[in-house]
């Protein structure tokens, strides 16, 4: 770990705060029906070329579901066979990620975590290549509004992942550099967006699509999940900074 004091934690959102297999298998099988306008065999390879496996749900990492945006994932799906625009398609998908949100599965008690990281002093923010209304409309319905500092969405105008420009917006809204920064994420896009954006810390998760091997070489330290954040980082970090 680095020896830079880190004053702000950004966050991943779908593998990371939540569940990723228990959120979104469904999620995603869904938007394979809605983009192939109910063929199944069309719909079955969607899910492929997403990166999912349609027999067993599993989703690969840094995969087009894994990692990519509403966008990227619209444009893959029209090129393989999709009848829709890419304007459509991608509206179409946004909605229905945005109306999924309550059905999000968190990991853990994600209000005890936030209250807890925000009352050491830490400034929190969540980055994620779901749209920010979904993202917004995650953190209202599960209470999160009074400790999320910063939202950034694949639309927010900061650029997409494995870029640095949500780490950056990030780190100038909150008025601290990248190396007083944590990035905490489940995906090989957001090890490398904060290696490409100078972050001071590289925290792996192991409740999303990535593997311990794919992590271990992109992050600092690689954990089960973010249950333990605060006693098995944070908590000697805040003690440093006293």
């Amino acid at each position: 770990m680095t020896a830079s004091p880190i004053k702000a934690i950004l966050f991943d959102k779908d593998g990371t705060l939540l569940d990723y297999q228990r959120t979104w298998a469904p999620i995603n099988r869904a938007a394979a029906d809605l983009a192939a306008s109910g063929d199944p065999a069309l719909a079955a390879h969607l899910l492929s070329v997403g990166g999912m496996d349609p027999e067993s749900g599993q989703t690969s990492s840094n995969s087009l579901l894994a990692a990519g945006n509403t966008d990227e994932i619209a444009r893959a799906w029209i090129e393989a066979g999709a009848r829709f625009s890419v304007g459509e398609l991608t509206a179409a998908l946004d909605t229905l990620f945005t109306a999924a949100v309550s059905d999000a599965v968190p990991v853990t008690n994600l209000v005890k975590l936030f209250r807890n990281l925000h009352e050491r002093g830490f400034r929190l923010g969540i980055a994620s290549s779901d749209s920010q209304a979904a993202i917004e409309g995650l953190v209202e319905r599960l209470s999160l509004t009074p400790w999320i500092d910063f939202i950034a969405g694949y639309d927010s105008g900061y650029g997409v992942k494995p870029e640095p420009g949500m780490l950056l917006a990030f780190c100038e809204a909150m008025g601290v550099s990248p190396a007083q920064t944590a990035v905490v994420g489940d995906n090989p896009h957001d090890m490398n967006m904060a290696i490409s954006g100078g972050a001071g810390l590289r925290v792996g998760v192991l409740t999303g699509t990535g593997t311990r091997d794919v992590l271990q070489p992109l992050c600092d330290v690689c954990l089960p999940g973010i249950q333990t954040l605060a006693t098995d980082i944070f908590e000697n970090i805040a003690a440093s900074r006293t």
